[in-house]
């Protein structure tokens, strides 16, 4: 969900050619499949594409291919950061709603509120999209 929506963003934006978007789980268990059910039907409602996403499990050369990785939550982190050093920023897209009242972005595939999570990664996204603008000037 997470990068459909920060895609569509960054295409509204204009800045398509300048930010480079991938997603990758620190599991294996959907690799290869589109999205769940219930993430293209919210996603669909609100108009985002999610053409050509297919989940791929997280490689150790994502941690310095990439400037920026964004986690959904803490135990994320904690796989990620075993992976090896870093390259960039890793963090949660809760850092970047400190008011937010959210710590870890829940997961729809099992609370199943798919509403909830699109509205928690929309607001999320947003702000990390100004803030790589910020950062990197575009």
């Amino acid at each position: 969900m997470a990068e459909a929506i920060f895609r569509d963003l960054v295409v509204k934006e204009g800045l398509k050619e300048k930010i480079v978007i991938d997603s990758a789980g620190t599991g294996d268990w959907h690799v290869g499949h589109p999205p769940h059910k219930g993430t293209q039907k919210i996603l669909k409602e609100n108009a985002v594409t999610f053409e050509g996403i297919k989940a791929r499990q997280v490689e150790k050369e994502d941690l310095t291919k990439f400037d920026y990785i964004i986690a959904m939550d803490n135990k994320n982190i904690a796989d990620l950061k075993s992976l090896g050093k870093t390259g960039g920023y890793i963090g949660r897209l809760s850092d970047f709603v400190p008011d937010g009242g959210w710590t870890d972005v829940p997961d729809p595939y099992y609370t199943g509120n798919f509403q909830e999570v699109y509205d928690l990664v929309t607001e999320g996204c947003a702000k990390l999209l100004a803030f790589i603008r910020n950062e990197q000037g575009i």
